[in-house]
């Protein structure tokens, strides 16, 4: 995919984040020298063909206080983890939600959703929570807790020189 300079220029005023201000595309554009509104259908044309995913808040959730962090994992049946997906990714307690192929025979899972809380004791009620939502759906589930943050950054764009 084929971006051009102005596109390349808003990537890399963006790639570190957006500033922590009431209007920050406005404050971006004028950093670059282009109107707002050039700026946000750019971003979304760029989303559109697939060059950049999302434009999407990164909070660090230890500094909010949810120290106890676990990806879920499920074992869900085929045909309802679509639908139970969706469900278990509108909880508010579910930074994201998404479905990955088993990797059979030892990984049969296939739902995956990040749960946040204060404690591991509150994760787990939360995953018991989203267990009774998936109900005879699923046939196992495990979790995998964080002990640090590996990444908390979205696209970066490489000099021309390396």
């Amino acid at each position: 995919m084929n971006i051009d300079a102005t596109d390349r220029r808003i990537i890399a005023a963006t790639q570190g984040g957006l500033p922590l201000v009431p209007q920050p595309y406005a404050v971006v554009a004028g950093e670059l020298g282009i109107d707002e509104e050039e700026l946000c259908t750019r971003l979304r044309t760029m989303q559109d063909r697939g060059v950049i995913r999302r434009v999407a808040v990164a909070p660090n959730h230890y500094a909010l206080g949810m120290l106890a962090n676990g990806m879920s994992v499920w074992d869900v049946a085929d045909a309802a983890v679509a639908d139970l997906g969706a469900r278990v990714g509108a909880l508010d307690y579910v930074s994201h939600c998404y479905e990955r192929p088993r990797a059979l025979p030892d990984w049969p899972y296939n739902l995956f959703a990040m749960i946040h809380g204060s404690s591991r004791a509150e994760v787990e009620d939360k995953r018991g929570r989203i267990a009774a939502l998936l109900g005879d759906a699923c046939r196992g589930h495990d979790i995998l807790y964080s002990t640090q943050i590996l990444k908390k950054t979205g696209l970066r764009l490489r000099s021309k020189e390396g």
